[in-house]
């Protein structure tokens, strides 16, 4: 069974809220709410038991929806407007959602909210639209550091891909010769397996599971995990 999922590498995230905007600006989320959130955890002690500065760790977590294996957001929707699709993604019908709230305070993990204009429930779909096209989400195209990387948990974790760079021939006067078009540069990937620094399977996180089975993968070496639940 297909279950599409983003990984992180956060020793490659600089915080730098990229993702958040991008977010936002392709999926219309007004001032205020969110699909996608990043979460600072830290500076914590480092675990030799230093523990002063500048001996301290931190680490940027993003957060937003975990297309869970059993999502509760879909168990308590009365009307069956939040449903999982055939990729594992968890999608919301607009036209059966009534407004209740059910799901909203159903998630364990606060990704869910009411759109204060419509009233309808909102959150992170993986830019559907976008994955209908061939083309990856937003937040994964526009990620500064290159750290996220979107594909089936089912297909290996390395094969999950991000944006590859297209390289360009410029003449003498430093003008670029062969352009590249938008449906090359969408079509150009790297695969996490052959991009990021080395990791073992022991780095590759989830975030606490509150019974629902969250499929977001987060990849951190050389530091402590401490989920997002760590003071900040």
């Amino acid at each position: 069974m297909t279950q599409y999922a983003i990984a992180t590498d956060l020793n490659r995230c600089v915080g730098c809220l990229a993702c958040n905007v991008a977010c936002k600006m392709a999926n219309g989320v007004n001032i205020g709410e969110y699909w996608n959130k990043t979460v600072c955890v830290g500076p914590t002690p480092k675990t030799d038991g230093s523990g002063q500065f500048p001996d301290v760790e931190m680490y940027f977590v993003t957060l937003h929806c975990q297309h869970c294996t059993d999502p509760e957001c879909v168990e308590v929707c009365p009307t069956g407007a939040s449903y999982k699709d055939e990729n594992g993604v968890i999608q919301i019908d607009v036209d059966k959602c009534i407004s209740c709230g059910s799901c909203v305070t159903g998630c364990p993990y606060g990704v869910r909210h009411l759109n204060s204009e419509t009233a309808i429930a909102e959150k992170c779909n993986f830019c559907i639209e976008k994955l209908e096209r061939g083309e990856l989400p937003q937040c994964v195209v526009s990620c500064g550091g290159r750290a996220r990387f979107f594909g089936d948990i089912e297909q290996g974790i390395e094969n999950f891909e991000g944006p590859g760079i297209m390289d360009v021939t410029r003449d003498e006067n430093n003008k670029v010769v062969n352009p590249i078009g938008y449906e090359d540069q969408v079509a150009c990937r790297v695969k996490l397996g052959e991009f990021i620094e080395p990791f073992e399977e022991s780095d590759v996180y989830r975030i606490d599971d509150q019974g629902t089975g969250p499929n977001m993968l987060y990849i951190l070496r050389d530091r402590e995990w401490q989920g997002y639940n760590a003071p900040f």
